[in-house]
């Protein structure tokens, strides 16, 4: 009684120190959001919309570089380490973006300090995947993801209070890195992610000896790049939309706060309906109602768009819990944090994606520019049929709810 005992404990703790560091991973990143409308005013740096696409595209386009690195040196090492190691990375970055007064500089210190970035996704997701080997899988995945969408919640709020970018960026930045150093303390509770393990191979049921693995990933990697693209420029566009339509700073703050929020429970309850339904459904489910409501929010007063919103942010966000659930069956169970490395090297490609929209803004206007997105996301209906095929020829039987 005491093995299963202490192993759930460790389990529950591993999942609890993944969560946390994507917390504050997610702040970091989220944190930009917010801050563009704000920095793109100062009249020091002086920011165009294409300016502006760069510097999220660059924070995000950055942590692209180590994560496929990152992955294989956690399959040698211990995940634990390089998580703490890369959110203090990011957190050093922040204060030195705080620090320039020109965009070039800004530019450049964005780009190094999102190189941290790279080790908080695939790490934390194989740690987690690997660990609840037995049930409850894809609910963990969903858990990881949707905690990093508390740190997304919480940047809006720190940016109500009011203290300008720069100072924020240095309140979170060195707050972060005290975090994290703090968390070292947590070496002994969680362990090594190895021991609690099992055997190699340990995890959901996976397509590993099959022809189809690498094609299903591709396929699958695909469809999240999509997915990603239609995330990131949502959440840097949207903002600028909602105050076209005639809502204050602080109204679009309290709306981006809505946003993520529905966001938040769209990765948790994706990732609890995936153990009990079809992958797929869920996919065009979600991802229909994201186009359709991408469009809505360019037509509904600001009196409704709370709830539109809400709603947006649970289609917009919540595919992703389904699709990183997904990976795992295409890889075993000590390959993965590389596997997740090239999943996440993908997707996260779509960083590019902010730029682009915003260069289309700069040509067209708003309103083209949210067409145009809305139009993207609807392609990920057909594509995601392949994904099914790969899934429902190659995987066996997903495992057990619960856990």
């Amino acid at each position: 009684m005491t093995e299963p005992a202490d192993r759930s404990t460790r389990r529950g703790r591993t999942l609890v120190f993944a969560s946390a560091t994507h917390v504050w991973s997610d702040l970091f990143f989220a944190l930009m959001i917010p801050l563009l409308p704000i920095m793109r005013d100062d009249p020091v740096l002086d920011l165009s919309y294409t300016e502006v696409g760069l510097l999220r595209t660059g924070f995000g386009t950055a942590s692209i570089v180590l994560q496929v690195p990152a992955g294989f040196l956690a399959e040698r090492w211990n995940e634990f380490w390089l998580l703490i190691a890369g959110n203090i990375w990011v957190g050093v970055g922040f204060l030195a973006m705080a620090a320039v007064t020109s965009f070039v500089p800004l530019f450049a210190a964005t780009l190094l300090g999102g190189l941290g970035g790279g080790t908080q996704h695939p790490l934390a997701t194989s740690m987690v995947s690997r660990t609840y080997r037995d049930s409850g899988h894809s609910s963990a995945v969903g858990t990881v993801n949707f905690a990093g969408d508390i740190g997304k919640l919480l940047a809006p709020l720190v940016v109500v209070i009011g203290l300008g970018w720069r100072s924020t960026m240095r309140v979170v930045g060195a707050v972060g890195i005290a975090f994290m150093a703090l968390s070292m303390l947590a070496w002994r509770s969680v362990g090594s992610p190895r021991a609690v393990d099992g055997p190699a191979g340990g995890g959901p049921p996976s397509m590993v000896g099959s022809a189809k693995p690498a094609r299903g990933l591709v396929t699958l990697a695909s469809i999240g790049f999509m997915d990603a693209a239609t995330r990131t420029a949502a959440l840097t566009f949207v903002p600028f939309v909602l105050a076209d339509r005639g809502a204050g700073t602080r109204e679009v703050l309290i709306l981006l706060t809505l946003l993520l929020a529905g966001g938040a429970a769209g990765k948790y309850g994706c990732g609890w309906l995936d153990d009990r339904y079809g992958s797929i459904g869920l996919v065009w489910w979600t991802k229909a109602m994201t186009a359709l409501l991408l469009l809505a929010v360019l037509f509904t007063p600001v009196v409704a768009a709370p709830v539109l919103v809400l709603v947006l942010g649970f289609g917009l966000n919540g595919t992703s819990s389904i699709l990183y659930a997904a990976v795992a069956k295409f890889a075993p169970s000590e390959r993965r944090a590389s596997t997740y490395g090239y999943y996440y090297t993908v997707t996260e490609a779509s960083a590019i994606a902010p730029v682009l929209y915003g260069r289309i803004a700069d040509l067209t206007n708003l309103r083209v520019t949210m067409m145009v997105m809305a139009a993207a996301t609807a392609l990920i209906l057909p594509a995601s049929l392949l994904v099914r095929r790969h899934l429902a020829s190659g995987a066996p039987s997903e495992p057990a709810s619960g856990g």
